[in-house]
């Protein structure tokens, strides 16, 4: 009897086992670029996609940005969405191996600077900017201060939540924000409210991902592919149940919406996601990025140069330290997408 209660026991608990390794957790946050995962899941095209490779994955909406790498970093989640500068400075510096599975477009014009008193970059000086800071953000007004020769230490920067910085601005009669889409969208329709730059004036630098663990079931990565270019191929069809519950996900109209996408440069096609992730502007991009985040301290107090983090790229070359590879950039999902082969 024992013997068999034992058996029965092993029995349930590898049951258990094998069933929690068929389910996946995934999180994202509010993005023009992102919003496709809100329709995959509500669609039941991700649950498809999911059952096709016998797994569950659970989608979760994070309403804070940052929070959401975080909860990524710390091992809650199997995928996030981020961009590829915040992937470097915090799952990839925080020692976690993560890999670049989709990229979806990049920010041309769906970042941004805006101020109420003033006409131009040059006005800044002396005043706070408020932004999620050490995020895309604070690249782009670095960026955006060196292009009009000022520097960060010619402004005060304010770290905001990106769910309080549209309210925030529209409060404040003298604000100054770098944001992004839909909020960036919300506080240049503000009066008094000017634009002075935005992301289309450094093209293709703001990469917009779905990033996933590196050693995370191949089933995961596979279904999450699939199921992001379903979405793709009925957003290029322009869709209007697609773009209207995006729309409404994001928390505006569909004109909103349509306009937001102006602005990003989204790649329906998984050809031309593989084909700019195998360009080799992408490690030039790379160079700039880490080369910021190490300046800015975002590798840590004591990493001693901008190599201590090794970044992987399709083309087997890396940057930084070959042994210490936590980011890698791979069109390999995305190419057997191209080919139907999911």
């Amino acid at each position: 009897m024992l013997k068999q209660t034992l058996a029965a026991l092993t029995l349930s608990l590898a049951s258990l086992s094998a069933h929690a390794a068929d389910e996946f957790k995934v999180c994202w946050s509010h993005y023009t670029g992102w919003e496709p995962w809100s329709y995959a899941q509500d669609s039941g095209i991700l649950d498809k996609w999911a059952k096709k490779y016998d797994i569950t994955i659970q989608l979760d909406l994070i309403n804070d940005y940052i929070e959401s790498i975080n909860l990524y970093t710390s091992g809650l989640y199997d995928a996030c969405t981020m961009t590829q500068m915040d992937a470097l400075t915090i799952p990839a510096v925080g020692g976690v191996d993560s890999t670049a599975l989709i990229l979806g477009d990049y920010s041309n014009g769906n970042d941004g600077i805006v101020i109420k008193q003033g006409s131009s970059v040059a006005d800044l000086k002396g005043r706070e900017v408020m932004l999620v800071e050490l995020s895309v953000s604070h690249y782009l007004l670095a960026r955006a201060l060196d292009k009009n020769g000022l520097s960060e230490q010619d402004v005060k920067v304010v770290n905001t939540s990106d769910a309080d910085i549209a309210s925030l601005f529209q409060a404040a009669p003298d604000a100054n924000v770098v944001t992004w889409n839909p909020p960036l969208q919300q506080v240049t329709n503000t009066p008094n409210a000017k634009l002075v730059f935005d992301s289309s004036m450094i093209p293709g630098e703001i990469l917009d991902l779905m990033v996933v663990k590196t050693q995370a079931d191949e089933r995961l990565k596979k279904a999450l592919t699939g199921a992001w270019y379903e979405v793709m191929q009925q957003m290029a069809k322009g869709d209007d149940k697609a773009l209207n519950a995006m729309a409404s996900s994001a928390g505006g109209s569909l004109a909103e919406f349509n306009a937001q996408l102006t602005t990003t440069n989204m790649f329906y096609q998984a050809e031309q996601a593989v084909a700019q992730m195998q360009d080799k502007q992408l490690i030039k991009t790379m160079e700039y990025v880490r080369s910021f985040s190490f300046d800015h301290g975002l590798y840590g107090n004591g990493a001693p140069s901008k190599d201590l983090v090794g970044i992987s790229f399709p083309d087997g070359s890396v940057l930084g330290d070959n042994n210490n590879i936590k980011l890698r950039f791979d069109a390999s999902y995305m190419q057997l997408a191209a080919e139907n082969k999911l």
